[in-house]
């Protein structure tokens, strides 16, 4: 089941499924902005990224002297929410330790996804709060694919993403088993990134430690974009499908096993520790125009 919320401005569109932003709709210029999710190319649109992002080397994890398979990006994106709270311009979705989701992830959370509109901007905040009397390790991140071209009439390599800050960042390449290469391949230099569907015939563009805190995509032949605001994620991946119509760009706490990684979850690269009792939030935005 899908629910919307609205102001003047945006109309949003959110299924308990996944807690996965499936439309994000600019009344006044009459402007979608999300991905379709045809399964021709990607099905999914926006999934949540918890309690790993991305793949584990040989699939699985150790924690306390015991094995856990837990498969790629973790199992939030495939469980059914909870809404919590409603208005007609915020929604918040939760979901909570169950017995299904001990067996791959022995730890007791709550994690809860709010949308709230503000004019032209949708802002998706993050908490994850420890409910239990230990350390709670977990990732989290975001998925969010848009349409590419926005408006009719132009075409994917019309685009471009230009980072807030010159940015003078490698990328890593991932394996054939999706782990990180733990050998940078230098990549971006300055702002302006130039989009075009070969740049991901070799998978995603993963980044650490970005120096921006913004990045618009835009044409200069058109009117429409929008700017992604992700301050304090540390890793920044961005993809496509081949050949797809569609650019994801997925700021994240984590990232997937390095192929050199040890397996034990405490000592995974970008891994977040919560002690008893504690909360963890942090937000990205959307700002239409």
């Amino acid at each position: 089941m899908q629910h919307s919320i609205y102001n003047d401005y945006i109309r949003v569109a959110v299924s308990e499924q996944g807690a996965e932003l499936q439309s994000v709709y600019l009344i006044a210029e009459n402007q979608e902005y999300m991905w379709s999710g045809d399964s021709k190319f990607w099905a999914k649109k926006s999934p949540i990224l918890f309690p790993i992002v991305g793949g584990l080397k040989d699939g699985k994890y150790s924690w306390n002297g015991q094995e856990f398979f837990l498969g790629r990006h973790g199992f939030a994106r495939e469980r059914r929410f909870q809404i919590s709270f409603q208005a007609e311009d915020q929604i918040t979705f939760s979901l909570e330790d169950d017995e299904e989701s001990r067996k791959v992830y022995p730890f007791s959370f709550k994690l809860e996804i709010d949308y709230t509109l503000i004019q032209n901007q949708v802002k998706v905040t993050y908490r994850v709060f420890n409910r239990q009397q230990s350390t709670l390790y977990f990732s989290i991140g975001a998925h969010p694919a848009f349409s590419l071209p926005i408006e009719a009439g132009l075409e994917y390599d019309d685009y471009e993403i230009v980072f807030d800050i010159e940015e003078d960042a490698p990328i890593y390449p991932l394996s054939k088993d999706n782990l990180l290469e733990t050998t940078p391949v230098p990549f971006l230099k300055g702002k302006h990134l130039p989009l075009t569907k070969e740049l991901f015939y070799g998978d995603a563009l993963v980044f650490k430690n970005l120096q921006s805190n913004t990045l618009t995509i835009k044409s200069s032949k058109g009117k429409r974009g929008f700017t992604f605001t992700h301050d304090g994620f540390p890793y920044m991946g961005i993809w496509s499908a081949k050949d797809a119509p569609f650019v994801c760009i997925e700021p994240w706490q984590g990232v997937a096993d390095s192929v050199d990684a040890s397996g034990k979850l405490e000592e995974k690269e970008g891994v977040l520790s919560l002690e008893p009792n504690e909360m963890f939030s942090k937000s990205w935005s959307l700002l239409l125009w």
